[in-house]
């Protein structure tokens, strides 16, 4: 016989954003239905943000040795071991996941229920035995690799972000298909680890971003002799004596590069198998759950958040629309979802941090004359100089009133640094403002100040400026 549960909130998803959603409402005293057909804490923490982290961490410390001869200290060379390696990317999950555990969430009062959900009409959702007919539904199923259409690909095995960290041996030679930060922070964490990489776009490296900012990455890239192929169409894929061949064109001839292991980075898709949204009476596409602007689906009983409604994919980016649904459900607040600028940090190192429009973005928006940017270099401070960190820069787009419309980092600490921009949008601080921050020397931190600081420098140039100090230093 069927249980059948009448909570206020029945959340579909224990990732980052449903867990989110659950834990807040079930501390403001909310009945609250969580359910998860896989593992807790989702894809951010057992394959993606969390372990991806910590194997770039590790690929970072063994850079470190590599090139501690800079800073006067002879070390041989980085001895890896790779289960030890394997070891410390799951310790990493373990320690995390009693944040997320059944365990955690039952203590807070949520009931969670380990099953498959699926509609079986707009007021109805069945989890294994269980029926759950709730006053409001939260789907956050998150996403999946999307593995594209490349011949030959189902015919040779592959890595995707949910394999790759099962890997306790060190890899020959990887080849990434994708470009994006998913393709780029796990190729060089496998660079720094000891392997050859070689990675494959069909469009540019990373074409979102900055553009002089993404070439201060590809050039690291390049110098730690990380191959690109950007632009590149890939014919077909096979088996090779070594692992795997990989046919493209280039130049007009027929190449092909051979590894030891393939990975499949080339995006991700909504989770939305098996949920039976039609029953529902949810509109969605092959591109996520469409919302409005509080996250509803066209069943108004039923929100949508995070990965699951197409978009930016972030855990952040979860989380906010997590809050969007509490204050939405709960108090009958409106606040729009779209009225914060999300910021994104690619982990690679150098680190590239955005926030709000991109120079190539203000330009298509705004007329040439009515913005304004401005630049400064990490070789321009004292701390960098100190941490032998001096390549990338700091760039942030204006109005010509110094109201701050987008800011792009690329450097070491970029996605810490980015968070004063980030606050500095969402609190209307104008740049000039920045100016009177007070911050310790010597740290990277000085470059927010420094830059903020050249929105001044044309009217400093100005004659009649200096005319009234000239007057001024006459009264002594």
């Amino acid at each position: 016989m069927e249980e059948v549960l009448k909570p206020d909130l029945c959340v579909i998803g224990a990732g980052s954003g449903g867990l989110s959603v659950a834990a807040a409402a079930a501390q403001f005293g909310v009945p609250v239905v969580l359910i998860e057909k896989g593992r807790m804490g989702g894809d951010c923490l057992n394959y993606g943000c969390v372990p991806s982290k910590a194997l770039l961490a590790a690929g970072k410390r063994a850079e470190a040795v590599r090139t501690a001869s800079n800073f006067g200290i002879d070390v041989i060379e980085a001895q890896i071991d790779h289960r030890g390696v394997h070891d410390h990317v799951h310790g990493v999950i373990a320690a995390i996941a009693p944040n997320d555990s059944i365990e955690r969430m039952t203590g807070l009062g949520v009931r969670v229920i380990q099953a498959n959900a699926s509609f079986l009409d707009k007021f109805t959702v069945e989890a294994g035995r269980v029926l759950v007919r709730a006053r409001r539904f939260v789907i956050a199923t998150g996403s999946m690799p999307l593995i594209p259409p490349i011949p030959g690909l189902d015919e040779v095995p592959y890595f995707t972000n949910e394999t790759i960290f099962d890997v306790s041996e060190r890899i020959q030679h990887l080849i990434v298909l994708g470009g994006g930060p998913m393709g780029l922070e796990l190729g060089q964490a496998h660079r720094m680890l000891g392997s050859h990489v070689t990675i494959f776009d069909t469009a540019g490296i990373l074409p979102n971003e900055d553009t002089e900012a993404a070439r201060v990455l590809m050039k690291r890239l390049e110098d730690t002799q990380v191959v690109l192929y950007p632009n590149t169409r890939i014919e077909r894929v096979e088996r090779s004596v070594q692992g795997v061949a990989v046919h493209f064109h280039k130049d007009g001839e027929m190449v092909i590069i051979k590894g030891t292991h393939l990975l499949v980075a080339t995006g991700r898709k909504p989770n939305l198998k098996s949920l039976n949204l039609d029953r529902a009476g949810i509109e969605y596409t092959e591109d996520g759950i469409k919302v409005n602007d509080q996250l509803k689906t066209a069943n108004r009983k039923v929100y949508a958040i995070g990965d699951v409604i197409g978009g930016p994919k972030f855990t952040h980016l979860a989380n906010y629309h997590a809050s969007i649904v509490i204050k939405n459900a709960l108090f009958r607040l409106r606040p729009d979802v779209g009225a914060t600028a999300i910021p994104r940090v690619i982990y690679t190192d150098p680190e590239l941090a955005q926030v709000g429009l991109t120079e190539e973005e203000a330009h298509k928006r705004f007329r040439r004359r009515s913005i304004r940017i401005y630049r400064w270099p990490y070789a321009d401070n004292d701390r960098a100089q100190c941490e032998r960190e001096t390549d990338g820069f700091i760039k942030v787009i204006t109005r010509k009133d110094g109201t701050i419309l987008g800011c792009t980092i690329v450097g070491a600490s970029a996605g810490e640094l980015i968070q004063m921009w980030v606050v500095a949008m969402a609190k209307d601080i104008r740049i000039g403002d920045i100016t009177s921050f007070v911050l310790p020397y010597p740290t990277l931190s000085e470059i927010s100040k420094r830059v903020a600081f050249t929105y001044y420098l044309p009217t400093l140039a100005k004659g009649w400026v200096r005319s009234i100090i000239g007057l001024l230093r006459r009264f002594g």
